[in-house]
């Protein structure tokens, strides 16, 4: 599963949030991930072995790991709450196929494990942490931003019922929001600063760009739009595909997204978590993949945008406002669109280092730089991110084929 961990020891940002304010983000992230995982059986919570999810008894557990080790021991000194620890749930040492293996404690165990780790950092943060140790708390909370999104996609991966309160219907009825805006480019600063409050290693360090003018999308690709292409025989057509997008589709015998349901001749509903329901026209396609993308966009005669055109358009969006995860939890796309909220959106550009990444003072590379090959750049963020986790700077990326995250399309065009 691809989750990534981005840890800055020396030359941290700071973080801008208050004691109560963190105890409150680790409360709300925490009250998400319970409903994410409490009602599951004992047998659902191990699963199947895949290679696109953990366990999920594993994953919980190490994200509660993940916040003893780096707030109560690493910045406050405490001693491991659980000896075997640091064997159950370092995730750079237990290798993804051993997890289901694993001498783990049952689920009582797993989630009084995390109910402690959460009190004692609730009453370390009532007594005033520094600016370095409050770093820490938000690099926890952020880290289990990404393993909710990452519970939410294994649920619909393992066909998982829908959680209770989760996952209201969209409005179908919605309409589509057509047409483009006109983005006059220039220069660009793409990264981030020091003085930009918290970011992760991959966002080093700010540097200039030049953007040509273009033209992009008000809204990402809509199921409607991406079923022309699949009535066309877009899968079929070796001309709308690279090389290694037709090696993948030859490979997997992909016909159209991975939860479309052809039903007399047509796809007019997928699967969604357990349930059959029927696809919302205007809704933005999710869970396709980079190779399916970019042959929508060829068949369409448009393109992907780059990264720092993605940001250019969406930096003036307030972050906090569209279709994302917070108490309401939908975790389903809904018709309209918008910049922040529904899918994560592909850009054309490599997953790769910023100048300055690799002598970046304390930059942790065997995280983000060991990915930094042969996967793409992602903005935005879905209808299962947690609200607050994204901005227009933060770098989401997956490799090409990945069909599992809740993943969609924007196009763009030169002006």
């Amino acid at each position: 599963m691809m989750i990534r961990m981005s840890v800055t020891l020396i030359d941290r940002p700071t973080s801008g949030a208050t004691e109560d304010e963190l105890a409150t983000q680790l409360h709300d992230v925490r009250t998400r991930t319970r409903r994410l995982t409490e009602d599951l059986s004992t047998r659902q919570l191990m699963g199947p072995m895949l290679p696109i999810v953990n366990p999920v008894l594993w994953e919980i557990g190490h994200v509660g790991w993940f916040h003893e080790y780096w707030t109560l021991r690493h910045a406050h000194g405490e001693a491991p709450g659980l000896d075997r620890a640091d064997v159950l749930w370092n995730s750079s040492t237990v290798a993804h196929a051993t997890r289901w293996d694993l001498n783990l404690p049952d689920r009582n165990g797993v989630f009084a494990y995390m109910a402690d780790v959460l009190g004692r950092q609730v009453g370390r943060l009532s007594g005033g942490v520094d600016a370095g140790t409050r770093y820490f708390y938000e690099l926890s909370i952020r880290h289990e931003d990404m393993h909710v999104e990452a519970l939410a996609y294994t649920r619909q991966t393992l066909g998982y019922a829908r959680p209770d309160g989760l996952g209201h219907p969209a409005n179908h009825n919605a309409g589509p929001w057509p047409g483009d805006a006109s983005v006059s480019g220039g220069r660009w600063r793409l990264g981030s600063t020091g003085a930009d409050g918290f970011i992760f290693d991959n966002e080093k360090w700010a540097h200039e760009v030049g953007i040509a003018p273009f033209r992009i999308a008000k809204a990402p690709v809509t199921n409607a739009e991406f079923a022309a292409f699949v009535r066309a025989g877009g899968y079929r057509n070796r001309q709308f595909w690279s090389a290694a997008g037709w090696a993948w589709r030859e490979g997997t015998g992909a016909e159209r997204p991975v939860y479309w349901l052809e039903t007399d001749g047509g796809y007019g509903t997928w699967r969604r978590y357990q349930e059959v329901e029927p696809l919302a026209p205007h809704a933005p396609v999710m869970f396709v993949n980079w190779y399916e993308a970019e042959a929508w966009c060829r068949w369409a005669k448009r393109r992907l945008p780059t990264e720092a055109e993605w940001e250019d358009f969406g930096a003036s969006a307030d972050p906090m406002i569209g279709n994302q995860f917070d108490e309401a939890g939908a975790v389903v796309p809904r018709p309209g669109g918008g910049i922040f909220g529904d899918t994560w959106e592909w850009t054309r550009s490599a997953f790769d280092s910023f100048p300055g990444f690799e002598t970046a003072a304390g930059a942790v590379g065997e995280y983000n730089g060991k990915f930094m090959c042969g996967q793409f750049v992602l903005k935005g963020a879905s209808c299962a991110t947690p609200r607050g986790h994204s901005r227009a700077s933060y770098r989401n990326f997956f490799p090409p084929a990945a069909r599992w995250q809740f993943t969609g399309v924007r196009l763009a065009k030169d002006a």
